[in-house]
């Protein structure tokens, strides 16, 4: 399971530390987020304590409401439970009575200066990216004309070369050789780097080199959606190279199907070339075209 720390998430969304800073260690591993409502009248059967709760402007203003001894014990079983932390938003202020809790208990109440919609919204995509099940394979990950392509094959068969090919050409690469995939949602995979690789490529001969210092900033993106699974292999003599594709191919990763198809490499073959092919065809099917199905219709109007 992965897992983020509440100090790792003050730092991305840029939130204020108001108190509980003993609590910026405590590991979050739940994507969904909480907005105390009946917990406030008093109600606690089912509260999420393992999700981070959000407090907006609706919800401190009936905090205000209260007496100091209602809110001193409504607020005080909240932070009891020990949830991962509070955020407040709307930089809402006369929050003595969170700030004495949370300090007591040692659970971090951090402060966002957006409206709670804006909060929630950059709350949800930060930790589907984040706690996202994941694994890591071994691949090029590259994004040509706008298409997140996965670059396999075995060691030494040319994925790296192939890649550099294509960020002469102004496309850009996301990782070299280990490439981690990340489910968002039932349909939706995204290729990333592990961050010890990411600006990397690794090339025979040469060594590592750096491609956004080398080919500037707009060779690389930290990520992109997988719409397209190639392999990469050893031209077989004695094998038979379907040059109509009357049959798609798809693979799985982390149970999310992804297009695939196999180039296989000889001399004269410019495989940089037949990938950005393959991406510039894989959107055309995307808008409802193919090739073959046209190829079909002349043949019959023949």
């Amino acid at each position: 399971m992965n897992t983020i720390t509440v100090r790792q998430l003050v730092d991305k969304l840029k939130l204020e530390i108001v108190a509980g800073e003993e609590g910026l260690d405590q590991l979050i591993d739940n994507d969904d987020i909480h907005r105390p409502g009946l917990e406030l009248t008093g109600y606690f059967k089912y509260f999420p304590s393992e999700r981070i709760q959000l407090l907006g402007r609706q919800e401190i203003t009936y905090l205000h409401s209260l007496t100091k001894a209602q809110r001193d014990e409504r607020i005080g079983n909240i932070i009891k439970e020990h949830p991962p932390c509070i955020i407040i938003t709307r930089n809402q202020e006369g929050l003595s009575y969170l700030i004495k809790h949370c300090n007591e208990e040692g659970v971090a109440l951090l402060r966002a200066k957006e409206k709670t919609t804006r909060v929630i919204g950059k709350l949800n995509s930060y930790l589907e990216k984040e706690l996202a099940k994941s694994i890591g394979i071994h691949a090029v990950c590259m994004n040509v004309f706008g298409v997140g392509l996965l670059i396999r094959g075995e060691s030494g068969i040319g994925k790296s070369e192939a890649a550099l090919s294509l960020i002469e050409k102004g496309h850009r690469l996301i990782a070299d050789d280990l490439v981690i995939l990340k489910r968002i949602d039932l349909e939706t995979l995204i290729g990333t780097h592990n961050q010890t690789n990411r600006d990397f490529l690794s090339l025979r001969g040469i060594g590592m080199i750096n491609v956004p210092r080398l080919y500037g900033s707009g060779a690389f993106q930290d990520e992109t959606s997988i719409n397209l699974d190639i392999i990469l292999s050893a031209w077989d003599v004695k094998k038979y190279y379907d040059g109509i594709e009357t049959t798609k191919e798809m693979i799985e990763y982390l149970d999310v199907p992804v297009p695939h198809i196999e180039i296989p490499i000889r001399p004269g073959r410019d495989i940089a070339s037949l990938i950005e092919v393959a991406a510039k065809n894989w959107r055309l099917e995307q808008q409802g075209y193919t090739a073959l199905n046209e190829f079909y219709e002349r043949i019959e109007n023949m």
